[in-house]
């Protein structure tokens, strides 16, 4: 396999080198160039012979010097160089199966690539790996590599994962454990199915893998109101979220005992759903789990608080200021405390915090993320929002642009007559943007 170069960057080593864009890279001092993965680690070398083939298919060889971690000044058709991998599995709790027809195709498809989780920490099932993806892996020392668990029972990760294989490729997590590669693992837990003993067995298999596993992430379920002919799953309730939080501290506390750190943790959900505190910032040491939701808002918390001592410190805004915020109604109460503090610290800044229900989706979804466009139009239709309506970035798309649903932040400032303005997780920038302060130093 080789790749097609599309440009090459003007004054850049393989330019200066007589590589042209149209010509294909076939090879880095010998060894094949199949992908991104292959072409970063390696370019770094110092002295690199690339074999380069033309439209025709000759190939020549040519010789570069340049700085050991220098870009060889190449872009390629794709960010990967190769197409992106899809899921073969068929979860009975995944969540792209729940979603209603008509949405932007993007969100239809499933992920499940090697690359990603190391490029951008994505999750993968291990169910779709080659045995050259696998030995790269070790070869490269590519970590940490994120993993999708669910269970370690293999019966019931083949039932759960809707794939033969799922089982099976269990192993491949002691095999990396014992070469060094650090991993993450996620668990997203069903009531009945993969929590109570199930969970208890995965816990102590994980704890097998020794210390180059680093975090277990627990999740709950997501269900929406478009699983009609979906394998049947129930929610969590009070009483069954509490009870999967306390096994999950049990373990943390083991593990905090005889590693020295705690390893796994619950989502923030788990904890709202049972109506429980979230945890102190130093129960999460270094919030490892961040992008399952783990520890998010008691760092939020702590970056308010702090924010907010610095205001005190510089005094608040003398001239009065109202906005309005929204977010999911799981972490409402969370929240609203949270601006409670500032409330009693500054009556010139009115902040009403408003909780959207998820009318789309519907089901037990209630966070931020999962919000649409709509629900907000809806829901805020006729209300004084003040000056400006604030809504949580991760409600947009990456790009920053558009809802799920495909309206945008100027549908929403036309509606309504008001600016919105995306606000990232993030406690400093919260308050700036309660407290109408520039915060666009922040985005660069």
């Amino acid at each position: 396999m080789a790749v097609l170069i599309q440009q090459v960057h003007p004054g850049g080593p393989a330019d200066l080198a007589g590589v042209q864009a149209g010509e294909t890279l076939v090879a880095i001092n010998g060894n094949t160039i199949m992908d991104v993965l292959d072409f970063r680690f390696y370019e770094t070398d110092s002295r690199l012979t690339l074999t380069i083939s033309n439209a025709e298919g000759k190939e020549r060889q040519v010789h570069i010097r340049k700085g050991q971690y220098e870009s060889l000044g190449l872009e390629f058709e794709t960010y990967l160089m190769d197409r992106q991998h899809s899921c073969r599995n068929k979860c009975v709790f995944c969540f792209i199966d729940q979603l209603p027809k008509g949405m932007r195709e993007s969100l239809y498809f499933k992920d499940d690539d090697s690359r990603l989780s190391f490029l951008f920490g994505n999750y993968i099932t291990l169910t779709n790996l080659s045995e050259h993806e696998i030995s790269r892996i070790i070869k490269m020392h590519i970590s940490p590599i994120n993993v999708s668990v669910h269970t370690t029972n293999p019966e019931l990760r083949c039932k759960m994962m809707g794939n033969r294989f799922a089982g099976d490729s269990l192993r491949h997590l002691m095999r990396f454990a014992e070469a060094g590669v650090h991993l993450n693992a996620q668990l997203v837990l069903c009531p009945g199915i993969n929590d109570g003993p199930e969970l208890e067995r995965t816990l102590n298999d994980l704890f097998a893998l020794g210390e180059n596993l680093q975090s277990i992430a627990c999740v709950p379920v997501g269900l929406t109101r478009y699983r009609d002919s979906l394998y049947p799953l129930q929610p969590y309730t009070r009483e069954t979220a509490e009870q999967t939080l306390q096994q999950i501290e049990a373990f943390g506390e083991t593990f905090l005992r005889e590693r020295g750190s705690r390893v796994v943790y619950a989502s923030d959900e788990f904890y709202l759903m049972a109506g429980r505190p979230i945890p102190q910032p130093e129960f999460y040491e270094d919030f490892a789990q961040l992008e399952n939701g783990v520890g998010l808002l008691s760092s939020l918390r702590e970056e308010f608080q702090f924010a907010l001592e610095d205001a005190e410190e510089g005094g608040f805004p003398q001239k009065e200021r109202k906005v309005t915020m929204v977010t999911g109604e799981g972490a409402y109460p969370f929240l609203n405390r949270m601006l409670d503090e500032l409330r009693g610290k500054c009556d010139t800044i009115e902040c009403n915090l408003v909780p959207v229900r998820n009318d789309f989706f519907g089901g037990g979804v209630n966070v931020a993320g999962l919000l649409t466009g709509q629900d907000v139009l809806a829901q805020l239709k006729g209300r004084d929002l003040g000056e400006e309506l604030l809504i949580p970035s991760v409600m947009l798309r990456q790009q920053g642009d558009v809802f799920l649903d495909d309206l945008s932040p100027a549908d929403l400032e036309k509606a309504f007559g008001v600016p919105v303005h995306p606000v990232h997780n993030d406690g400093q920038q919260m308050l700036d943007a309660i407290l109408g302060r520039d915060t666009s130093w922040q985005n660069r």
